[in-house]
């Protein structure tokens, strides 16, 4: 091991990361971070303006970016995100599921479109962006799919119970896709964040905020750039070795 080779296992020079929900949070800075090690980092998500805006920062940055609107409830947007991304760049070798939708219910008030809409976007759009991503990742040296999980797949997610399911639905996906796609070559592990500064977070009242960030060992919520560096790693040859993993960055939620 010497600097320079130590320096390289962090690169991503000349790969190409689809980072879905990276117009904020911590899609944003994913997208963000990849794009400063070198990736060419397709930002999506529904808010086309709001991705507009990340990749004109990471143009600023010397980096390049591709923003394409992408609801990922919608299975042939899915489709033509590969497609965008493909045409542009013509590879895929970083998938990054990080967009999510929170909608929680008290149980004995769902509805069949809230569980729907739930799943849709949390469970069933992941696992078909990988699939309608696969023939690309097949053919990348390095590629890596990383599921953005979360925290509550673990605990007692009173009424984001939808979310919760969902999620524990991902983490399963990520332990069969890395046992089904490692003859590909293809790298899939999760990531589970506990409290984040995120809007997400934000759009709960003060108290559960407060509630929130100090359920953890270290008493406090994260800010979103503290995740974007095991992102890095999960995306990167420093973790070459590493498949079929979920990573908890809740600063000790779940243990505790």
């Amino acid at each position: 091991m010497d600097a320079a080779k130590l320096d390289q296992m962090f690169r991503l020079d000349g790969r190409v990361a689809i980072v879905t929900g990276g117009s904020r949070g911590i899609g944003r800075s994913i997208a963000q971070a990849f794009a400063l090690v070198g990736a060419k980092v397709v930002v999506t998500s529904r808010k086309a303006e709001a991705c507009e805006q990340v990749v004109k920062e990471i143009s600023e940055s010397g980096g390049e970016g591709l923003a394409v609107g992408t609801h990922m409830g919608e299975l042939d947007q899915l489709e033509r995100l590969v497609a965008t991304t493909q045409d542009r760049f013509g590879a895929i070798d970083i998938v990054v599921n990080n967009a999510a939708n929170p909608l929680a219910l008290p149980f004995g008030e769902m509805t069949p479109e809230a569980w729907e809409k739930s799943m849709a976007v949390n469970l069933r759009g992941p696992a078909f962006l990988i699939q309608y991503a696969l023939p690309a990742l097949t053919e990348s040296p390095h590629a890596s799919v990383i599921n953005v999980a979360s925290a509550a797949a673990y605990l007692f997610a009173a009424t984001q119970h939808m979310y919760a399911a969902a999620k524990g639905g991902l983490l399963a996906y990520t332990r069969a896709l890395a046992a089904e796609l490692a003859g590909r070559k293809i790298r899939v592990n999760a990531i589970a964040p506990g409290t984040i500064d995120t809007d997400m977070v934000r759009n709960n009242p003060p108290a559960v905020q407060e509630m929130m960030a100090k359920a953890s060992l270290m008493g406090r919520a994260a800010e979103a750039d503290e995740v974007a560096g095991l992102a890095l790693y999960l995306a990167s040859d420093a973790s070459s070795f590493v498949t079929g993993t979920t990573v908890n960055i809740d600063g000790g939620l779940v243990a505790r």
